[in-house]
């Protein structure tokens, strides 16, 4: 694997090329070259790498609980697609705490907060009227990551 030199690096600009600007950084880190670090930029990429993982983990919860909801009210149309993206969100969520499982605690509130986009996005799906879902999360923990739960 090329690992450039800082001195390889020189000139480049966060704006013009993020890979090479990713490459330079490291590079400068390696060497402990920290007075030549892009410091500001390199907070923005950390704190946008932070939320990232909160994003994916609030997007896949949404998806989860829409199709969950879809089984609750529509157990006759219940199809492999429908259960196969719900074990393909439940794998990306475990996929996800696996690696920051600092998210693992605030799991819960996530998916209470994305509960009424889930409602939404089901109405639409089902065309059934939003007042027939329950008004709160109906689901625990344990059921929103038990690959064998479905309602």
């Amino acid at each position: 694997m090329f690992e450039p030199k800082p001195s390889d690096l020189t000139g480049i600009d966060y704006e013009q090329d993020l890979a090479l600007w990713y490459d330079r950084q490291i590079a400068l880190l390696r060497a402990r070259r920290f007075d030549e670090l892009d410091v500001e930029n390199l907070i923005q990429e950390l704190e946008y790498f932070v939320g990232k993982d909160r994003r994916e983990l609030a997007s896949r919860l949404r998806v989860l609980l829409m199709h969950l909801l879809k089984c609750q009210l529509q157990p006759q149309r219940v199809s492999r697609s429908w259960l196969g993206t719900i074990a393909e969100q439940r794998a990306g969520i475990e996929a996800l705490l696996e690696d920051s499982p600092s998210l693992g605690p605030g799991l819960m509130q996530v998916a209470n907060k994305m509960y009424p986009k889930a409602v939404h996005a089901a109405t639409i799906e089902t065309r059934i009227a939003s007042s027939a879902f329950p008004a709160a999360n109906p689901y625990t923990r344990e059921q929103l990551l038990d690959a064998d739960f479905v309602p």
